[in-house]
């Protein structure tokens, strides 16, 4: 869970900045919350993306922190990987952003 009480290090902001940066992912996370948690191929048609695509924006999402997942078996023995949205509040302020560049293990780029 994030949280402006919470000190990200510079390398997670960088990460939750990156993941919110791209429209698919803002998607994601707008029917994760308003609809709940979901699985893999449900989520793909509802928001009409391939399920390739998906996985590639869950993963950046999930390694963020942003959204967890649950591998669990249906009643006819499919396996499915539903996702959901962590809780979090992110207060982006000067000084959030100077506390974080002094953890940055990242090179910058040029």
């Amino acid at each position: 869970m994030l949280d402006e009480k919470i000190q990200l290090g510079g390398d997670q902001l960088l990460a939750v900045l990156a993941a919110l940066d791209n429209p698919h992912r803002l998607r994601i996370i707008a029917a994760l919350s308003t609809g709940g948690r979901n699985y893999v191929s449900q989520l793909a048609r509802d928001l009409g993306i391939s399920r390739p695509l998906l996985h590639l924006h869950l993963q950046k999402l999930e390694g963020a922190g942003l959204v967890s997942s649950q591998l669990e078996l249906s009643q006819d023995g499919k396996a499915l990987n539903y996702f959901e949205v962590n809780s979090f509040k992110l207060a982006l302020t000067p000084e959030l952003i100077a506390a974080a560049v002094q953890s940055l293990t990242s090179k910058s780029e040029s």
